[in-house]
């Protein structure tokens, strides 16, 4: 796990050190071991390294491999590595490091492009063909590493976050009007490539560019996420034994593919206690298990920690846990809208991002359950489609959209709502997924999609932020093949994860197990009161607000007028999503252009 970034000047001039650096400045959390530098005609390449695999020096990046003149920056994990290893040396080549970043290098040498093929993990690369003169960059399957770029006259630049770039100065911050109609629609999710600055872009999950010294970017996918049930079909017994299998797979490899300790992030929900119980399982002694809670409010508790207690106890672990007062999540907020590489409305980024800070004084790696959800049809909006009578964006939006198009008219400033957006994106996805099952497209589209750009995002950047790596079984993609072409009755019966509830059973207490889902909930975030709304409150009449002039007045204030009565479908705080926006604008573009 590391930070990468880069530059290749367009111009027929060399990189400046000092823009490396600048980026390398703004990734330095997410690697705290290692800072290296790359500089070989027109491109330039930084890293950040975070020693995980390969702790020798050998392994620091960036990469350079004299015999087929490539270098590489490298961002993730690789857990087949060792097999491609053993091929890459049976097909003549020859290895100086033991880690998985030379092997993406002899991969690249020996199959081209198609390596990603290749690749099982999570990864954002970039290798600089010396020859060719060509940058090549890849990002995994379902985006679980970022890979933001931006190109403008003269230089093309790539970084594993937004705050890199905008400090090398150069890009276009204005807003883009499509990315912040998505933004404040689909609960802070932006598809790629697409973010709600017009000059920063992302690789989209799944693809790879090709960026050439002449002549255009080019972008390809290289894989595509099947829906719909196979041919031959199987009894629930057999999937049920063929998921297990799937995630057992998942979570070891995600275990062994260290040269670290690796623990677990218990919420205490079904999804992270399961991990615990499949290490335990598989024979993990003196288990490591986190866990945070905050403070309650009136409609709703601030821990799980009478759930992540009782796993903690069933299986032995050594537990540790944290609770986190609503002054101190008040006193950190701005710090953590910091670190957010896109503004994320999850009340929860504020809960990872002071786990993560807690966790990463005991260790380095530690597994989460990020995905489930989206995986096994575990949240309570998918029955509700479910029952939709018609194959719509409308049966989608009802339920999950956090404004209507009418409202974001109402919420924005005029010349920033043309068009209805987001609907017209939704659309376009739920058709890509080309099943005639409703909610199996609206499944598809949030493992393609949603996923990626909320809590995936969400927990790298948090965990990253103290330079903590977060592996993530749930979204091994050959596990997400097989769960998707399983029929939805064995993922929404039962309040949803079924298939899951079912392989618990003899693994967990059957506490965890039936228990109503929990959302890892910071309550403060979500019933706007007292020092909250004193604080969003002067966010949204800042003098930096009233110029942006994104929103219009009127709305603003009718949410400040009630502050605690106007929440989404998904039961988030409206306020909260524009103080939000704001903050993070203000943290992170403002500071950048007044520096």
């Amino acid at each position: 796990m590391c930070g990468i970034c880069g530059e290749l000047r367009l111009d027929g001039t060399v990189p400046d050190p000092g823009t490396i650096e600048a980026m390398l400045q703004a990734l330095r959390r997410r690697g705290p071991d290692h800072e290296g530098s790359y500089f070989s005609g027109a491109v330039g390449l930084g890293h950040r390294r975070l020693s995980v695999i390969d702790l020798s020096a050998k392994a620091n990046q960036p990469m350079f491999d004299a015999d087929t003149q490539r270098a590489i920056v490298f961002n993730g994990a690789i857990y087949n590595y060792p097999q491609l290893r053993e091929q890459l040396i049976a097909q003549g080549h020859t290895f100086r490091s033991q880690g998985d970043t030379e092997v993406i290098l002899k991969a690249y040498a020996q199959w081209g492009p198609s390596c990603v093929e290749r690749l099982t993990g999570m990864f954002a690369f970039a290798i600089w063909d010396v020859q060719a003169k060509e940058l090549f960059l890849a990002r995994d399957r379902l985006g679980i590493k970022p890979l933001y770029y931006t190109q403008e006259k003269g230089f093309f630049r790539f970084a594993s976050n937004s705050q890199a770039l905008l400090r090398s100065g150069g890009m276009d911050t204005g807003i883009d009007a499509v990315g912040l109609h998505h933004h404040l629609s689909l609960h802070g999710v932006v598809p790629a490539p697409a973010t709600i600055l017009r000059g920063l872009k992302k690789l989209a999950p799944g693809h790879t560019l090709r960026v050439p010294l002449q002549g255009a970017p080019e972008s390809q996918s290289y894989w595509q996420l099947q829906a719909g049930s196979p041919g031959r079909q199987r009894s629930e017994r057999e999937w049920q034994q063929a998921i297990r299998t799937a995630l057992c797979e998942a979570v070891e490899k995600r275990l062994h593919v260290a040269d670290v300790p690796v623990g677990v992030l218990l919420s205490g929900g079904l999804d992270s206690s399961l991990l615990v119980g499949l290490l335990a399982e598989s024979g993990v002694s003196e288990l490591r298990t986190y866990s945070v809670g905050f403070e309650d409010q009136p409609e709703e508790r601030g821990n799980e920690f009478e759930y992540s207690d009782a796993v903690a106890e069933h299986f032995s672990t050594r537990h540790h846990k944290f609770q986190i007062g609503n002054r101190e999540v008040l006193e950190r907020l701005p710090e953590a809208v910091e670190h957010m590489a896109e503004p994320m409305v999850g009340q929860d980024a504020i809960a990872f991002y002071l786990l993560g800070e807690q966790v990463s004084r005991h260790i380095t790696v530690v597994q989460s359950g990020q995905g489930a959800d989206e995986v096994f049809g575990g949240y309570f909006w998918y029955p509700r489609m479910q029952a939709e009578a018609s194959f719509a964006v409308g049966s989608f939006a009802r339920h999950y959209f956090d404004r209507s198009h009418t409202e974001m008219q109402d919420t924005l400033s005029p010349d920033l709502v043309s068009e209805d957006f987001t609907s017209q994106t939704v659309q376009r996805l739920l058709k890509r997924a080309g099943t005639q099952e409703f909610v199996q497209a609206v499944l598809h589209m949030d493992v393609t999609t949603l996923v990626v750009d909320d809590p995936v995002k969400r927990v790298d950047n948090m965990t990253m932020a103290h330079g903590l790596e977060a592996r993530v079984p749930f979204l091994d993609h050959e596990l997400v093949e097989l769960a998707m072409q399983m029929p939805a009755k064995f993922k929404l019966a039962q309040g949803g994860k079924y298939i899951l509830k079912q392989i618990a059973r003899d693994l967990l207490p059957a506490k965890v197990i039936d228990r109503e889902k929990g959302y890892f909930p910071v309550p403060a975030l979500k019933y706007i009161r007292g020092e909250f709304e004193q604080f969003m409150r002067a966010v949204l009449h800042s003098q930096a607000c009233r110029q942006r002039g994104l929103f219009q007045s009127d709305y603003v204030e009718r949410l400040l007028g009630e502050p605690e009565q106007h929440m989404t479908p998904l039961r988030g705080s409206k306020l909260w999503h524009l103080a939000l926006l704001e903050l993070w604008l203000q943290r992170n573009v403002d500071t950048a252009l007044a520096s």
